[in-house]
């Protein structure tokens, strides 16, 4: 058994004071109250914070040339990688059938206009009727359309250029017969390339068109001048991201359509 506890020392010990509790006794996490942020407050990045994200060269101008009509290809003038100027016939083809049929509907329309031309000094002395004169120059008009839709059959024997830039892809080989609609050639203008890439929408508050920025290619291993040229007119809802598009400062040969690197950003400092 224990000894018993003195009487006199309980009532000595529950008449102590409590000690109180200092004023600077930091808080558990849990008495911590969140502050909430006012509406209409910017989420701006700290100024100076970099940002880093990833960006690819594209030409400024491209498009896929393929063929309006169903032929032979007899001749690619610029083959894959090569450089050519606005204008330059970039696509031949075997139009044999075509030029046969134009020739015809020419035949054709010089036969009814000399039957129409008759026709109307048979008319004058009374000699031939109305209506058959009018079916001969409804034969001359319906041949002269014959000729039409000819020479624009022709005219699409030859694709020229309708830019200075390179051939990125050649889809097709020179002896093979292709139909109407059928790809031919992606073409790209290299002469300006620019930056693609996405940023959170949330920048928009100091984004601006003009910003200035470096941007790292990885495939030469260096770093380029670049400004903002513009940006997207709608933000993602899902990812609440927004496109962008810059361009590189300056012109620089090892610089190629297709490269990535990664784009250095930093919000402007608050005043």
């Amino acid at each position: 058994m224990r000894p018993a506890i003195p009487l006199q020392l309980l009532l000595v010990t529950c008449l102590l004071p409590v000690p109180a509790i200092a004023a600077d006794t930091p808080r558990s996490p849990a008495n911590v109250v969140p502050t909430a942020v006012p509406p209409g407050t910017p989420l701006t990045p700290a100024a100076g914070e970099p940002r880093e994200i990833r960006a690819q060269l594209s030409p400024r101008r491209y498009t896929t040339l393929a063929a309006e009509i169903g032929a032979k290809v007899n001749r690619l003038a610029v083959i894959e990688g090569g450089v050519f100027r606005a204008g330059q016939s970039l696509v031949q083809f075997d139009c044999a059938m075509q030029q046969a049929q134009l020739e015809k509907a020419k035949a054709m329309l010089g036969a009814a206009e000399k039957t129409w031309t008759a026709n109307k000094r048979l008319a004058e002395l009374n000699s031939v009727g109305k209506m058959e004169l009018e079916i001969s120059e409804a034969e001359v008009l319906k041949n002269r359309a014959e000729v039409s839709s000819g020479s624009v059959a022709m005219s699409k024997c030859t694709i020229a250029a309708p830019f200075a830039g390179r051939v990125a892809e050649q889809k097709v080989r020179e002896q093979q017969f292709v139909q109407a609609g059928q790809p031919l050639l992606d073409i790209i203008d290299d002469s300006a390339l620019e930056l693609e890439f996405i940023v959170p929408s949330r920048w928009l508050t100091w984004l601006k068109a003009g910003h200035v920025f470096q941007v790292a290619i990885d495939e030469v291993g260096k770093s380029y001048p670049a400004r903002v040229q513009r940006i997207g007119a709608r933000v993602d809802p899902v990812s609440q991201s927004i496109k962008v598009v810059a361009t590189i400062n300056g012109s620089f040969r090892e610089l190629i359509a297709g490269m990535s690197g990664r784009v250095n950003m930093a919000a402007p400092a608050v005043r």
